[in-house]
């Protein structure tokens, strides 16, 4: 029940990332039964189109931590990271990854699954309906 917990609190912030007019992307990385960081995408407030979310969230749980590993940590993120963000997980020595929905045009499983760190555990599809209605009606919306 508390990957379902910690998605909520993700949801949260893509939540916020769609008030901001941002792709509605969130995540919280978890170690040892806390949240350390909290975030989500800010591509077009920072004009960088590697902000995504799980690049905050890595930044702002290193420096939470104090190192660059974050091997003893979850992160839940609504949609399937990027190829760019599984690398950058891959770096981190992320312990675990929790995501909701797939992203079947960008998703890093697509073009390169074994991106991530060898010893990552992988979760897939928790509260998935939810997390990807929000990106879909995001994208729906901008079209018309």
């Amino acid at each position: 029940m508390d990957d379902t917990r910690y998605m909520r609190e993700a949801l949260k912030e893509a939540a916020e990332a769609l008030k901001q007019g941002e792709v509605p992307i969130g995540g919280v990385v978890v170690c040892k039964g806390h949240i350390i960081a909290r975030g989500h995408n800010l591509t077009e407030l920072l004009t960088d189109p590697t902000a995504h979310a799980e690049m905050q969230l890595i930044t702002m749980a290193t420096e939470a931590l104090g190192g660059k590993y974050l091997t003893d940590c979850t992160l839940y993120v609504t949609i399937e990271p990027c190829p760019m963000c599984a690398a950058a997980l891959a770096w981190a020595q992320l312990g675990r990854l929790v995501y909701g929905a797939d992203d079947p045009k960008r998703g890093y499983s697509l073009f390169a699954p074994s991106l991530l760190h060898p010893k990552t555990e992988v979760e897939k599809g928790i509260l998935a309906p939810e997390c990807g209605n929000l990106v879909t009606d995001f994208f729906k919306d901008k079209r018309s």
